[in-house]
């Protein structure tokens, strides 16, 4: 494998204390005992991928879970110590405010990490509740002060919008509050109920009611205009960030770039060859293969040109740069909509167009979505993040 300037590595850390009712990734609560074993094999892994060739000089490495800052601080950077790196790479470690301190991030900074994504979602006792969430106000804003304390060039605060439960002012409060934290990077996710959790179990039997799109439209708007006018520009349809503060490995992500996945249920990706791998989904079967000496894939797919052409433009339009297209009739009639701009070659999604944005980019590949494309963005929910799994 010849070095990619663009090269990320995505390290999965499926441990969590507890499951947030939402939550439809690949973690456990009940694993704790394969923390070190899980830990170990991870680092055999990148070295067998160095060995082999497919792990250059890495630009970016994302730990991901789960929480990874519920596993020991010193086995955790084994695995990055283990990873060639770029001299200027991005590191960035998820944490949950409940299992972050300063100890913990002074050693993550001392081993090379750059930067920390705080889970936060809301600031609301009630709304922390109903999301099975268990910190609370003070313990992000303990969270913020260690980050700092230890010197960390960079953060993102995380927010989610639409929990049953939620006002308006609920969800207001909760701006003023992460946007008093000054973070450099924000990211706003509409809730979703996700197939086999807690949540979806609750809407189906009628306990909650299901997250109203009309109102994560409004409010994906709402948190729009204050991070803008607060100096958080929007790069990604769900991300917004002080110029220079972008995540650099979410940004390889959307610009389909090489990705090598290290630990159970991680997914990478060969540019080149088109071809997406994952990994085995459960920890200790993760742990076996590569006890076992053999791979942790466990299965794979190959997209046509077509259809990587297709995805390149759809990942390319929910981005600031946007989609480099012709200005074809259905792109003039989006423009007239209020959904795109086009300047320079390439459609950007408006404000308003990123609530569409799946539908805009079918209609631009001509997909036969006019039906689902008006004035007004009634019943349609915020697109889904683009996120590793």
């Amino acid at each position: 494998m010849v070095a990619r300037a663009d090269l990320g590595v995505y390290v999965h850390i499926p441990f969590c204390a507890t499951r947030c009712d939402y939550c439809a990734f690949a973690t456990w609560t009940d694993r704790a005992h394969l923390i070190d074993e899980y830990l170990d094999a991870c680092v055999t892994d990148v070295a067998r991928r160095c060995a082999d060739g497919r792990l250059t000089d890495a630009a970016t490495v994302y730990f991901g879970g789960g929480t990874p800052s519920l596993v020991p601080a010193d086995r955790l950077m084994r695995i990055l110590d283990a990873v060639p790196r770029t001299h200027d790479a991005e590191v960035t470690v998820e944490c949950n405010p409940d299992s972050i301190d300063a100890t913990k991030l002074r050693t993550y900074r001392a081993a090379g990490v750059t930067r920390v994504s705080l889970g936060v979602q809301s600031t609301q006792p009630h709304v922390l509740a109903a999301l099975g969430r268990t910190h609370d106000r003070a313990n992000v804003a303990r969270a913020v002060d260690a980050i700092g304390a230890a010197g960390l060039s960079t953060f993102n605060l995380d927010v989610i919008a639409g929990t049953a439960g939620e006002s308006d002012a609920d969800f207001e409060a909760t701006l003023e509050d992460v946007l008093g934290f000054d973070p450099p990077h924000v990211s706003v996710y509409g809730l979703t109920v996700e197939p086999g959790t807690p949540l979806e179990r609750r809407v189906a039997a009628g306990d909650v009611a299901a997250p109203d799109p009309d109102v994560q439209a409004d409010r994906y708007l709402r948190a729009d205009a204050r991070l803008t006018a607060r100096g958080l520009g929007w790069y990604e349809v769900s991300n917004w960030a002080r110029a220079g503060h972008e995540c650099r490995h979410n940004q390889g992500y959307w610009a389909g770039a090489d990705c090598v996945a290290i630990g159970a249920a991680a997914h990478g990706h060969d540019a080149v060859a088109g071809t997406r791998t994952w990994n085995a989904p459960l920890p200790e079967r993760y742990v076996e293969r590569i006890r076992a000496g053999s791979s942790p894939e466990v299965g794979h797919e190959t997209a046509d040109p077509e259809a990587r052409a297709r995805e390149l433009l759809g990942l390319a339009l929910r981005t600031r740069d946007g989609a480099r297209v012709d200005r074809t009739p259905t792109v003039h009639d989006l423009e007239a909509l209020g959904l795109v701009t086009y300047t320079d070659g390439a459609a950007v999604l408006t404000a308003r167009g990123r609530l569409l944005a799946t539908e805009v980019t079918l209609r631009i590949l001509g997909d036969g979505a006019e039906t689902r494309i008006g004035t007004r963005y009634d019943g349609l929910p915020i697109p889904e993040p683009a996120r590793p799994t």
